[in-house]
């Protein structure tokens, strides 16, 4: 075990350089060559949002955030949302003049609509946020939408492919959200669907423009060669090290502006951004029937080897349900990323950062999940033995 003592005296800041794992699990999906090449259309057929009319599709999923507040005209008005949020949903939504309610949300990631229907008086909708492809009591959350006469905006940006038993999630609201690449390697790529008589207002909305390509190939170049660290390992490792070192000298060089996912802030800027014909091309390679069974049978094994130690704070794994990541506890959660990556695990420090409209204290279960939920990887390349590497290194790191 003389290289695992040498890395975690790197993780910890006592070492000068760690040998590098032997295997590399990803935090995220990677984007696989052949998805870069059409398929007939008829081979792959459309699966829930894909398939549904209203469906706008956008670079970010707060693009879509923000084209719901203009079609439901919220500008001003309150909106019930949970205390659970990434942040740039919020600040989506307050900069589209939307003023948010916070309702609780439990320490298993539950909303509880009894706090929000205590906190209603004078709002004008009804936010409600599936985390890690869990689902919300939906029930509950139409029931009380429709209780109080206002619209039910079902934020699915965690939950793609998922389903509550047979119904998909992102059905049950009047306009619902959705992000692609945090489900399927596309490089960028969001969606709102409106149903009812709103999908025949989408064409009120200004258009769409297409994003910068550089900007896409950067992204799209960074998956695949992510990619080829996942399928050789040191070589693919070294191969990525240096092709990425080129590649952020080139951008510098060629003076490309990266129009970045995944982060915090919401960007007015960027808001009329549609999603890139790549990702378009990528979506129509995806075979989602494949990627759900994938995501389970991770999740369940990791389910397996890791319930005795750290139990993911979401509970079993229902049926229909297509998990995001296995959102487990931990109590040092920058020290077990740490350690984890030294044996080549990624993983990612779920919400840690909140946004400053809900102080700490507010909500103290959201607090503690904020802190302490740390998200391994279950994701559709992972074969069995790295969802099995996976478990071990946290049952070793937990020892």
């Amino acid at each position: 075990m003389k290289n695992t003592a040498q890395r975690l005296r790197v993780a910890e800041g006592k070492g000068e350089k760690a040998p590098a794992p032997k295997r590399t699990v990803p935090c995220m999906q990677t984007t696989w060559p052949h998805m870069l090449f059409p398929r007939i259309a008829a081979t792959v057929p459309l699966v829930f949002p894909f398939d549904q009319p209203g469906l706008r599709y956008r670079y970010f999923a707060r693009n879509a955030v923000w084209d719901a507040v203009q079609l439901l005209g919220l500008a001003g008005k309150r909106v019930l949302m949970p205390a659970y949020h990434h942040g740039v949903e919020l600040e989506t939504l307050l900069a589209a003049g939307v003023r948010p309610v916070f309702f609780r949300v439990d320490a298993q990631m539950r909303a509880d609509f009894d706090d929000a229907r205590a906190k209603s008086a004078g709002a004008a909708a009804l936010y409600v946020i599936h985390y890690a492809g869990f689902p919300q009591d939906m029930h509950a959350a139409r029931y009380l939408a429709n209780e109080l006469r206002v619209p039910l905006i079902e934020d699915c940006a965690l939950a793609l492919l998922s389903r509550d038993g047979e119904k998909p999630l992102g059905s049950f609201g009047d306009v619902s959200v959705f992000c692609l690449y945090k489900t399927i390697p596309v490089p960028n790529g969001g969606a709102l669907l409106a149903r009812g008589d709103l999908a025949n207002r989408l064409d009120l909305l200004p258009p769409v423009t297409p994003p910068p390509l550089p900007s896409t190939a950067s992204h799209l170049i960074g998956s695949m060669l992510s990619n080829l660290e996942l399928r050789t390992g040191e070589v693919g490792r070294r191969a990525r090290e240096a092709l990425r070192d080129a590649g952020r000298w080139l951008v510098r060089r060629a003076n490309v502006e990266r129009v970045s996912t995944g982060t915090q802030h919401f960007n007015v800027d960027d808001v009329d951004l549609g999603m890139s014909a790549a990702s378009h091309l990528v979506l129509r390679n995806q075979d989602a029937a494949t990627i759900v069974e994938r995501r389970r049978r991770n999740y369940f094994l990791l389910y397996a080897m890791l319930r005795d130690v750290a139990p993911p704070v979401t509970g079993e794994l229902k049926p229909g349900v297509c998990p995001l990541f296995y959102p487990m506890p931990i109590e040092d959660k920058a020290g077990a990323m740490a350690r984890l990556l030294a044996r080549g695990v990624e993983t990612v420090d779920f919400w840690r950062l909140r946004h400053p409209a809900v102080p700490a204290g507010l909500f103290p279960e959201v607090d503690r999940l904020r802190e302490h939920v740390l998200e391994l990887p279950v994701h559709q390349d992972l074969s069995p033995a790295d969802a099995e590497h996976v478990a071990n290194c946290v049952r070793e790191l937990l020892r």
